[in-house]
């Protein structure tokens, strides 16, 4: 007789997820302190990595903003907007309210998609556009929209849509 799996069947055990939370909230405790310290903008890498800790299981759509100085250290990183399981209403007179109030010269964007497929729609070109041309009076670049989806994250300036 042949054995095709001779592994039981997993289980969930809660001490074992109880583990993995602690491990991830170490993660990202740890990509905080990188953020504040202004070490995470020399690796897009990072970012993605931060973000996906930081967003990625939320059943929800949040809109957030990492807030820079001209040499693109991190002053702030704060959740705008919250939305639903398919979207957030975004304002650019309070994100352009928010880059004021901390002085940033530029700016990088980011949502979640809680689908789990990070593909940009036509709603968040369109969002993204205004948002520039908005900061764009106050003279705040915008460095890129970076959409979380699972694991996965699409980058706008990478995709040449900034």
């Amino acid at each position: 007789m042949n054995k095709v799996n001779s592994e039981e069947s997993p289980t969930y055990n809660l001490n074992r997820l109880e583990d993995e939370d602690a491990v991830i909230a170490e993660a990202l405790m740890i990509l905080t302190r990188r953020t504040q310290s202004g070490k995470m903008f020399n690796s897009p890498d990072l970012v993605s990595n931060y973000l996906i800790a930081k967003i990625s299981q939320l059943e929800h759509e949040v809109f957030g903003c990492m807030f820079l100085d001209n040499q693109h250290q991190l002053l702030k990183d704060e959740e705008l907007f919250r939305g639903t399981i398919d979207g957030a209403s975004v304002y650019p007179r309070e994100v352009a309210k928010a880059a004021l109030q901390y002085n940033a010269k530029a700016v990088v964007f980011y949502h979640n998609h809680p689908s789990g497929v990070p593909e940009p729609s036509q709603a968040d070109r369109a969002l993204t556009e205004k948002l520039q041309e908005a900061l764009q009076l106050f003279e705040i670049r915008v460095l890129d929209h970076i959409i979380v989806g699972g694991t996965d994250t699409i980058s706008f300036a990478e995709r040449g849509l900034i």
